[in-house]
């Protein structure tokens, strides 16, 4: 008889592992709650811009882009065919016409890098191939009009022209890269995707283009940029940009009535609820919009049918990106804190690393741009003050090529949406391209 052999004291179960792991977490948890240098100047001034910063972007971008933003993704899912998505965005579509219609999607939103995470979530569940929807990714936050003729006037032209071919190219560049290097992915991917709302489409292409075309202008025009009033033609825009809001508004109220039979005694009292708003603080536009979006929840939420598909998907959306946006701000704002204000990291840290034109150089003006978050526009005015403390043309247009297209929120996001292994390799692209351009142009200027 063989003698028993007794078990090896190292050896752990999977519930002891899991036991463990939790007690190494909660000890974590202590220690940094124990030694947390709360007092010190740096740490608390630190929390405090992560703070103010999720209190601006909770005024300013989730009401008027998020929200919106949201509502369009929750609506791809429920009322586009997913054949249309295959035919233009697939895998197998003509790659001009993918890239192209991804480019000029993303072009024509013009939002910052989280407001496009909705819109991209929704076209890639839907079925649109990882290159277009990458490209879509990458176009929407930098393919900025406005942002490429205001560079131009306040960095110099050269930066300008240099930011808007860069930006261009990159969208195209990235999207095929992005398809090249999970290849293999997507063929599986397409194989078995199935939209997760998918609803036969009860009205004609022209309704359904008009449809979008009117939450398009909504998006566009309640987040239209007081910066723009300096442009030519955008500062006639600028000036009406809340009626062309509520025309859109209507546009959409009145389809609801025609083409999904929504009772008109909602609409009315939406309408009404919102004009005594509008009237009783005219200053403040963004709490009526606020109104007319909790309105359209409401309305969708107590509807039948594809009005409740719709707000059921919107919310899908909203229960998985919203929570990490504004963790994400936070923690962007705790380390680099906002325009002008500090957070744990020194400003005078970045900007005496950026000077000069030195791979490195531009790799950590490339990399600290994508972990900062900018609102549409304002990585120009904080470009403008790196380059007065010293920073190099090349590092800038580093910065401005990586910057706008993404943000430690975003990142957080798109690895809820697509994994890890396809988020890294998309931050991974933009900040290497964008360190790459950004060295070669600083050689030639």
């Amino acid at each position: 008889m063989q003698p028993k052999v007794a078990a090896s004291p190292r050896t752990l179960g999977p519930e002891a592992r899991k036991q463990l792991g939790i007690g190494a977490g909660l000890l974590a948890a202590f220690l940094a709650a124990y030694f947390l240098p709360v007092g010190q100047a740096r740490f608390d001034g630190a929390v405090n811009e992560g703070l103010q910063l999720v209190r601006w972007y909770t005024r300013e971008h989730v009401v008027l882009c998020l929200l919106p933003a949201f509502f369009i993704a929750g609506a791809i899912g429920v009322f586009v065919r997913r054949e249309s998505v295959m035919r233009y965005l697939g895998a197998g579509a003509s790659r001009p016409v993918a890239y192209g219609v991804a480019s000029v999607a993303g072009t024509l939103l013009a939002v910052c890098s989280c407001t496009v995470l909705p819109l991209f979530a929704g076209i890639w569940r839907m079925g649109a191939g990882l290159g277009p929807a990458s490209a879509f990714l990458y176009s929407g936050p930098a393919i900025n009009v406005l942002a490429i003729v205001l560079t131009a006037r306040v960095l110099g032209f050269d930066i300008g022209a240099a930011r808007a071919i860069g930006a261009i190219g990159f969208a195209v560049v990235i999207g095929l890269s992005m398809a090249a290097l999970f290849r293999r992915d997507e063929a599986e991917r397409q194989r078995v995707a199935a939209p997760a709302h998918a609803v036969a489409a009860a009205r004609s292409l022209a309704q359904t283009a008009v449809w979008f075309g009117l939450m398009a202008a909504i998006l566009i025009f309640a987040t239209w940029s007081e910066a723009e009033r300096e442009a030519g033609l955008y500062a006639s825009v600028a000036k009406v940009k809340w009626i062309l809001t509520s025309l859109g508004a209507l546009g959409l109220a009145l389809a609801l009535r025609v083409w999904f039979g929504v009772a008109w005694w909602k609409l009315v009292a939406s309408v009404a609820a919102v004009a005594v708003v509008v009237f009783a603080a005219p200053d403040e536009p963004t709490w009526a919009f606020a109104l007319g979006i909790a309105a359209l929840g409401v309305i969708t939420a107590t509807s039948e049918g594809e009005l409740r598909d719709w707000f059921d998907a919107t919310w899908e959306f909203t229960k998985q990106i919203a929570p990490l946006l504004l963790g994400g701000v936070f923690v962007a704002g705790l380390l680099l804190g906002r325009p002008g204000h500090e957070g744990l990291v020194p400003s005078a840290w970045v900007a005496g690393a950026v000077g000069g034109n030195s791979l490195a150089a531009n790799f950590l003006s490339s990399l600290a741009g994508a972990l900062m978050y900018f609102a549409t526009l304002t990585e120009i005015p904080i470009v403008q003050g790196l380059i007065g403390s010293g920073m190099g043309k090349g590092p800038a247009l580093a910065l401005l090529l990586a910057g706008p297209a993404l943000s430690l929120p975003s990142m957080l996001v798109l690895y809820s949406v697509m994994g890890a292994k396809k988020t890294l390799a998309f931050c991974a692209l933009v900040v290497g391209f964008a360190t790459l351009t950004g060295w070669l142009f600083g050689l030639f200027v």
